[in-house]
């Protein structure tokens, strides 16, 4: 017999083939359901029966992120809010995600909420049990396409062939949008004999997992958490029902066992679980049809009767509303409203496909009780993996850069209306007076907050706080806010938020106390580090010249003018402080200068050879080695010229394919189908936001991190390669017609390669590095980090639109007008008179508050102070090491010491013997021993 195990049942499976001794449950039949003739409460009622052991059952993740669709209705505002009384009706607040060919994440309500973990086939043969998810080959399609055969609707055609032929389902899949439903419609094709199909269905009401009761009713199932109710029903009788706890009595452990449910329970009773659902298809000669609907609602009956009320409407009309063909208000009029979407599409590489469906994917991933809430993507990253006992938002939230990039691809469509209420939504999530628990400085914007403004994480990120100044500057540069409007919301959010970029801080909001420095930012675009950033000072600056228009605009010329002093300042000190003249990879081992902007510095010296700190279980890191693509954005906003000297000299080590794996930045992938190569590239060098690239894993599994975890290739990175070289093709101000095709080819046909089937675009894809085996990725495809991501469909979106425009979309003219920038060459810090020596003290065994410091005869190791000394990182305890800068030619005496980190001379212990020695300009590498 062949078993196929499914991801999502990973947990359940663990247990083999346990035996049950729980009793045998009446097996439950159920007529045909009758449409408007059939009474609420018949269709409703609960049958009664035994109950199910085993409660709790295991513990619930969530579901593999790779998704190739996500869906929802499409609903018009009105007086810049979703209301029933909107042209488009009663407002649907269900979303849902397809993977692997099944229904995975569905989520009512606010749009993080999800509902059900995942619901699928178990098709039974005569030696074989398939789980629909990982024994078929699946494919995603639309089920509505305009008269050029791109997507014009988020209605999904999910086709799964298993390898041997014996069968394929065919699923369609989009939601109601008069009521709170989605309607799945499932065909299974038999080419075996004997064939049987159990729908499972794995509920984590209110967006838990374990915390749910379940029960069989006459037309299906029901299954809630306090409030929260939801019910699956079929259009054709499930001959077999039950209801049980996963791993325990779900049902699953029968069926690989004995192919057949042996025992069968009506309700899981009065203790809450990890709660299943399990029903037989009546299947039918080689094929048959069968309608689910998955309906949520406060009460039993409120869910009920919306899967009731949508299986009476029937297929065809659900699906026309959801098109909104014919007098119908639906995803076709939302395209058709896109005046800039037929615009641009000659500049995209595939027709328009992707640009369609990136045009509906980003206006999806809008919450609709917080009208304007833009999320970054409809998933949890590594969601398998992810624990469920607890509600999270995973990737389900707002992050104003994320924000930032989503509504600026929806302006360069067209679409006026939606940025418009996301701006003005930004004010929730702008710290003031008014946050909870918040008693310090205001202006700033929180790091990431629940839809409905709910606060998640609390850190500092100033790219974040200048964004909603940008989008506001270029909606009153479209024309989408006036004169008096752009007055007011100057004074309303935009001038606090400029005061706060300007002059910094004391916060005091939770746990984050920290006093803020600009253009010291406490986390920069990755969230990981603190210090000086180029892509932070990017839109620091470009968000101050911005405010100081609207403070013009606003007769608040003082403030105008200290906004314009500050972003000049601190365009002037940008290279001194994050442009290093002897960083790791130069002429003796990579194809660069080592003159190159950093990542990150922590100081304002990018030449002292520093560290950052450990993230992503990847241990401290140098800073002088780690490359990134973060200056690209100076180029973007209009602070630096695409012929900067320094932007020049950063490019030959950001595009090294020769680096160590480690470190190097960029890899190329080459399309099986017409040979074309295009560049990927990762977050920055050393990056552990990944997969395990020893063992396959998810990241951060069992909530470990691994020293073996490896960030992939992002594909919105190619994108804003893309823009860089669009800006210097450019700067002359013409371009031919075939160095645009250059650019199309090369960066947009490269975005369009990295998306899925289902056009979905990741935000990781697999760079062929390490061990593929958890999933089997093949090169250029989307991991299970998160997909899509909201980000990347908008990256493409405005490398489009600025192909089509012969102009970056979101270039600032004003800053590159207003700023004047260093292209002197030079960089920051100590110039090249330093340089890195790698220091080793072994045997440094410490007791706890006790760590082991350098020091020695020079003022970089402290003059013998132990008071000055260095720390040292243990990441390989009890041997301690880091890279300290010092002269060139110097003599240098030293020793390892220990000291207890508070107080330098309480637990001193000094290295014994004799002094150690070295002359910088002969030696990197020097080690003592305790």
């Amino acid at each position: 017999m062949k078993l196929s195990t499914a991801k999502g049942f990973g947990l359940l499976l663990a247990t083999g083939l346990l035996t049950s001794a729980c009793s045998h449950a009446v097996q439950q039949e159920s007529p045909p359901i009758e449409r408007a003739s059939q009474a609420l409460e018949t269709s409703c009622g609960v049958v009664s029966g035994s109950v199910a052991p085993g409660a709790p059952g295991d513990a619930s993740t969530w579901a593999f992120s790779g998704k190739s669709g996500i869906g929802t209705s499409y609903e018009a505002y009105l007086n810049k809010q979703h209301s029933d009384s909107a042209s488009t009706g009663t407002v649907s607040k269900v979303w849902f995600s397809v993977a692997d060919g099944v229904l995975t994440e569905t989520m009512w309500g606010l749009i993080h909420e999800a509902q059900i973990k995942d619901m699928q086939l178990v098709l039974i043969g005569d030696d074989f049990v398939d789980f629909e998810s990982t024994a078929t080959e699946s494919t995603t399609e639309y089920l509505s396409t305009d008269s050029n055969g791109n997507p014009d609707s988020l209605a999904y055609k999910l086709t799964n062939t298993d390898f041997e032929g014996k069968y394929t389902i065919e699923r369609h899949v989009f939601t109601n949008p008069d009521n709170q439903s989605v309607y799945v419609r499932t065909v299974v094709h038999s080419n075996t004999e004997n064939l049987r199909a159990f729908m499972v269905l794995n509920p984590h009401v209110a967006n838990t997992g374990s915390n749910d009761f379940a029960e069989v009713t006459e037309y299906g199932f029901h299954a809630w958490e306090g409030s929260t109710h939801l019910s699956l029903m079929s259009s054709e009788a499930l001959a077999v029902r039950s209801v049980g706890f996963a791993g325990v009595s779900d049902g699953i452990s029968d069926l690989i066992s004995s192919q057949d449910l042996l025992n069968t329970y009506s309700s899981t009773g009065s203790t809450a679980g990890n709660v299943m659902a399990v029903g037989e298809l009546p299947l039918v000669g080689t094929s048959t049809t069968v309608d689910f609907v998955l309906a949520f609602g406060n009460s039993h009956d409120d869910s009920c009767y919306a899967a009731h009320e949508t299986l009476d409407t029937g297929y065809d009309t659900v699906l026309a509303k959801y098109n909104g063909t014919g007098d119908y208000i639906g995803w076709q009029d939302y395209l058709a409203s896109l005046d800039g979407l037929a615009d641009i599409r000659p500049s995209a590489g595939d027709g328009g496909a992707l640009l369609n469906v990136s045009a509906l994917v980003l206006k999806a991933q809008e919450d609709k009780t917080n009208s304007g809430a833009l999320i970054a993507s409809l998933s949890n990253p590594w969601g398998d993996t992810v624990s469920a006992e607890t509600s999270a938002t995973g990737y389900k939230a707002v992050w104003p850069r994320d924000f930032y990039q989503c509504a600026m691809a929806l302006l360069a469509l067209g679409d006026e209306e939606t940025p418009l209420v996301s701006f003005e939504y930004l004010q929730s999530v702008q710290v003031g007076s008014s946050t909870p628990g918040n008693s310090g400085a205001g202006g700033w914007f929180l790091q990431k907050t629940h839809v409905d403004g709910t606060l998640e994480w609390f850190a500092v990120q100033l790219d974040q706080t200048a964004m909603p100044i940008m989008l506001g500057y270029k909606l009153w540069s479209h024309g989408v806010l006036s004169g008096a409007e752009a007055q007011q919301w100057y004074w309303d959010m935009l001038k606090p938020a400029a005061e706060f970029l300007a002059n910094g801080g004391s916060v005091n909001l939770d746990w984050n106390t920290a006093s803020i420095t600009p253009p010291w930012t406490q986390q920069e675009r990755w969230e990981e580090q603190a210090g000086y950033s180029p892509s932070t000072m990017a839109a620091v600056i470009a968000g101050l010249v911005s405010a100081a228009s609207f403070a013009d605009e606003a007769s608040d010329a003082g403030a105008g003018a200290w906004y314009l002093l500050k972003a000049q300042e601190f365009s002037d000190v940008l290279e001194a402080y994050t442009f290093t003249n002897v960083g790791r990879w130069n002429s003796s081992n990579s194809q660069g200068n080592g003159q190159y902007y950093l990542r990150v510095t922590q100081n304002t010296d990018p030449n002292d050879y520093g560290t950052l700190f450990d993230r992503n279980g990847r241990g401290q890191l140098n800073e002088y080695e780690i490359i990134d693509g973060g200056f690209l954005e100076l180029v973007r906003y209009g602070v630096r010229s695409p012929d900067n000297s320094h932007i020049l000299d950063s490019l030959p080590e950001y595009d090294d394919t020769t680096l160590p794996d480690e470190f190097r930045v960029r890899y190329e992938f080459t399309d099986a189908n017409t040979g074309a190569v295009y560049p990927g590239f990762r977050r920055y060098g050393d990056d552990g936001y990944g997969e395990d690239a020893t063992t396959g894993g998810n990241y951060g599994a069992g909530g470990v991190m691994s020293s073996g975890q490896r960030g992939r290739v992002w594909p919105f990175f190619t994108g804003e390669r893309g823009h860089y070289e669009l800006a210097a093709l450019m700067a002359d101000g013409s371009a031919t017609t075939a160095e645009l095709d250059g650019i199309r080819d090369t960066y947009i046909k490269g975005m369009e390669y990295f998306a899925n089937d289902g056009l979905m675009i990741p935000e990781q894809v697999w760079d062929g590095v390490g061990n593929a085996t958890a999933h089997n990725y093949a090169l250029g495809q989307g991991t299970n980090s998160a997909t899509p991501l909201a980000w990347s469909h908008a990256e493409y979106v405005k490398l489009v639109r600025s192909h089509y425009d012969q102009q970056v979309w979101d270039h600032y003219p004003v800053v590159s007008d207003t700023i004047e920038e260093d292209d002197t060459g030079s960089g920051g810090g100590g110039g090249s008179s330093t340089v890195p020596v790698d220091f080793t003290c072994y045997n440094g065994t410490t007791y706890w508050g006790q760590s082991v410091y350098v020091v020695g005869s020079i003022p970089a190791l402290g003059s013998w102070d132990p008071s000055s000394a260095v720390l040292l990182s243990p990441d390989s305890y009890p041997t301690w090491a880091g890279t300290i800068a010092v002269p060139t030619s110097t003599a240098v005496e030293w020793k390892c010491i220990k000291r207890e980190e508070s107080d330098a001379s309480a637990g001193l212990v000094w290295q014994s013997g004799s002094n150690n020695t070295f002359n910088s300009g002969s030696t990197q590498t020097v080690s003592g021993s305790f």
